[in-house]
């Protein structure tokens, strides 16, 4: 994710997004009768034999020719213009943006459609071309590249329609729209290079609003809101998942990239629980560009607070309440480890190497001695499946994450039961956890002539 991201969105010297308005053929403006022209007959000339020449290489020619006769010519902004055009022409995108800078430095000597040409030429050269981020000045390349793009975008944002176009002031305004997302686009590249991601998410945010449906830019807004300290991460999960529902160009990557990013930032301990969440945000992404404040998700900071404070009491009482309650609360705890469970056995169900001892939990032993119905499933290996063999009743895995107990078989309904193990799954009703890698406490379970003691008291 680190690599440059630099596709082009600015178009190219074959394709210019100005040239069915602004563009013209480039014209030696003629001076008023009673004025002398500022330049001369020989240099006029010249020009114009680099102005008709078609092969880009023969016109650079010409060009060079001029500026080592002429290098204070009045004609110097034309020639610039010719300059960089050939150069694009010929892919020696370095070249056009150093005569594109050149004639954007002429300041008030041009007019704004000029300039913003020059802009536009200078952005999509950079674009274009093989950036190294480890050249000496690649910061100031990238400072150089951000401010064309910026100052392009302020340009034609404030452009009037010209007279001469002949469309509507809404109809012109629609037009100028892409060519404005792409300055602030390649602002918002240049200012994630820089790594100064607050303003490419300024720069790539003013990009959208231009190209609301591009799914590239809000891939670039979301990495730039990931990337921020601190890290911006559920606007940055939106906007992933904006790109997704926009087909961005290696949809699949993206989304697992998504995933990921989530399970990060929230850390579960069940990676499977992210898949809901992942599908939810995807389908309200589709519908919205903007994260609404009433989304959001959990921080591992916010389900660490939970998970510390409950216990496998507050644990069923909050999985049966329903809503936010019991999302929040499996969310932090599925897959968390609990010490010392107790119980006892209502039924149990019994495999080739796995027992699953249906057993009740409640606040107090008497609670627990009166119980008649299960709400927890502890599933106990009692021996390892050879490989290769059938996995057990109930689709089991093929091998015992822990050291199996094969002594538990005689523990039977009735008994108390006491063990550590993993909370793997729920069912809300009829209410039920469900355990594995669980390890029974040998003490509760029977020597081969007798029974268990009844049910151990709760410690702590």
């Amino acid at each position: 994710m680190k690599k440059r991201i630099l596709e082009l969105t600015a178009v190219t010297i074959a394709a210019l997004a100005f040239v069915p308005l602004f563009a013209r053929p480039i014209t030696v403006q003629a001076a008023a009768q009673d004025q002398k022209p500022s330049y001369t007959i020989p240099e006029y000339n010249a020009f114009q034999a680099a102005n008709a020449e078609k092969d880009p290489a023969a016109k650079i020619k010409l060009l060079d020719d001029f500026v080592a006769k002429y290098p204070s010519s009045t004609l110097l902004q034309y020639v610039y213009q010719l300059y960089y055009q050939a150069y694009l022409q010929t892919k020696n995108y370095p070249k056009a943006i150093e005569y594109a800078d050149k004639l954007v430095a002429m300041g008030d000597k041009i007019d704004t459609a000029t300039t913003i040409q020059a802009l536009q030429a200078r952005v999509s050269s950079f674009s274009a071309m093989q950036f190294n981020p480890q050249a000496p000045d690649a910061n100031a390349q990238l400072t150089k590249e951000r401010d064309a793009a910026l100052r392009g975008a302020k340009l034609l944002e404030a452009f009037p329609k010209p007279a001469t176009v002949k469309m509507s002031d809404d109809d012109f305004a629609k037009q100028m729209k892409p060519i404005i997302a792409s300055f602030y686009a390649e602002a918002g590249n240049a200012d994630s290079l820089l790594k100064d991601y607050p303003d490419a998410v300024t720069a790539l945010k003013s990009a959208l609003v231009d190209k609301p449906d591009d799914g590239v830019l809000a891939y670039r807004l979301g990495l730039a809101y990931i990337n921020m300290s601190p890290p911006q991460a559920l606007d940055g999960f939106w906007a992933l998942a904006r790109a997704v529902d926009l087909k961005v160009s290696n949809t699949d990557k993206v989304k697992d990239y998504l995933r990921s990013q989530i399970l990060s930032y929230e850390q579960l301990g069940c990676d499977n629980l992210v898949d809901a969440q992942l599908n939810e945000l995807l389908q309200l992404a589709a519908n919205s560009p903007d994260r609404p404040s009433s989304y959001t998700i959990p921080s591992a900071d916010e389900l660490s607070k939970i998970s510390q404070s409950s216990n496998i009491l507050t644990v069923i009482s909050d999985l049966q309440a329903g809503g936010d309650k019991t999302k929040m609360t499996w969310l932090a705890l599925c897959g968390a480890e609990f010490p010392q469970v107790v119980g006892k056995i209502i039924d149990e169900q019994k495999s080739e190497a796995v027992i699953h001892f249906q057993a009740y939990f409640g606040a107090t032993p008497e609670d627990i001695q009166a119980a008649t119905t299960a709400n927890m499933d502890v599933k106990v290996w009692t021996a390892t499946p050879p490989a290769g063999s059938a996995p057990a009743a109930g689709g089991e895995t093929q091998s015992a994450p822990i050291p199996p107990q094969p002594d538990v078989v005689r523990l039977s309904k009735d008994d108390a039961i006491q063990f550590s193990g993993k909370l793997v799954s729920f069912d809300p009703s009829p209410f039920m956890l469900h355990w594995d890698q669980v390890k029974v406490d040998p003490t509760v379970i029977p020597e081969a002539a007798g029974k268990g003691k009844g049910v151990p008291k709760k410690k702590g």
